[in-house]
């Protein structure tokens, strides 16, 4: 979260982000999922956004260690994640579905049928991502990220 942060805060595309680095995308998608950075890359993180190398969680531990991204703003930037993923899905249905309807317009049913099965997946998926429904609660969440940690919370 510390790298998705500072880069939003510069204004930067992961694409950008990782031609200034000279870090592929990939490495720069692993890390803003979780994922800690080796030392060059800390190292050439460390240098474009001009913070100090301790910024980024190498794995050691570290006594008075400065949080960067707080509890609000990490739960913030998983909300908007979302939210940006909805809208992607959303433009590739209008997309599509025009597309669709050009080509084939409304004479076959599966045309319709299908249309309307995505219809209702973008209507849930937007309910889902604005957080308006909740099919999975909070302790199905808990238990779930206990599990990736190996650990209680």
């Amino acid at each position: 979260m510390i790298v998705r942060k500072l880069r939003l805060q510069q204004g930067w595309s992961q694409e950008q982000l990782a031609e200034l680095t000279g870090l592929s995308v990939r490495t720069i998608q692993r890390m803003e999922r979780g994922q800690k950075p080796s030392l060059e890359s800390a190292r050439a993180l460390a240098a474009v956004f001009e913070v100090d190398l301790s910024t980024f969680d190498l794995g050691e531990p570290q006594m008075n260690e400065k949080v960067i991204v707080t509890d609000d703003e990490e739960a913030a930037l998983a909300y908007v994640k979302q939210v940006k993923e909805f809208y992607t899905h959303a433009f590739l249905y209008v997309f599509f579905t025009v597309s669709i309807l050009l080509n084939r317009g409304t004479d076959e049913p599966f045309v319709v049928w299908g249309l309307l099965g995505w219809t209702a997946g973008v209507i849930v998926h937007g309910l889902a991502a604005f957080e308006k429904i909740n099919f999975i609660g909070p302790n199905w969440e808990r238990r779930m990220v206990e599990k990736r940690l190996g650990r209680k919370l």
